[in-house]
């Protein structure tokens, strides 16, 4: 049977390595943050291609909206083209609110947050979660998680 001691220490130790959890630092949260705020800037401008700069360019990007899993820059690329065309006037205004930004060992990040779409037929809101990685010095999403709110219920006659 181990001593008092012996399990008390352990119990320090676990705990002073867990504390030690890599988490961002501010630099690496403010550039996480940019990256969705230039996104978000993109989209307001009606500019999709560099909307898209902020995802991955390779065939490993998962983007799960609607029910749907779309697997590559390229096809997610199409889902937004065909679901809110390319200019300012379909695409709409986009806002969000960070609701946490959490570290994901030492290279990644993940983000949960609200998003609202106004100004277009495509209209609403919902929640969001993206991982981020940081490759070559520079944050991409990687998986991008987006659902819509239920609608909104018809008013009683």
């Amino acid at each position: 049977m181990k001593s008092p001691w012996v399990v008390g220490v352990s119990f320090v130790l676990l705990a002073s390595c867990a504390a030690r959890q890599p988490g961002l630092s501010a630099r690496d949260r403010a550039a996480v943050e940019a990256v969705l705020t230039t996104q978000r800037d993109a989209w307001n401008r009606g500019d999709l291609a560099a909307f898209m700069d902020g995802y991955a360019r390779d065939q490993e990007l998962v983007f799960t909206s609607g029910g749907r899993v779309r697997m590559g820059w390229e096809r997610t690329r199409d889902a937004y083209q065909q679901r809110y065309g390319t200019d300012r006037a379909s695409m709409g205004r986009l806002a969000f609110e960070l609701l946490q930004v959490r570290a994901v060992g030492t290279r990644g990040a993940v983000v949960l947050g609200r998003w609202r779409l106004t100004d277009t037929p495509s209209a609403g809101g919902g929640v969001f979660t993206v991982v981020l990685e940081r490759r070559e010095g520079r944050w991409h999403i990687v998986h991008d998680h987006t659902s819509s709110d239920p609608p909104e219920p018809a008013p009683a006659p």
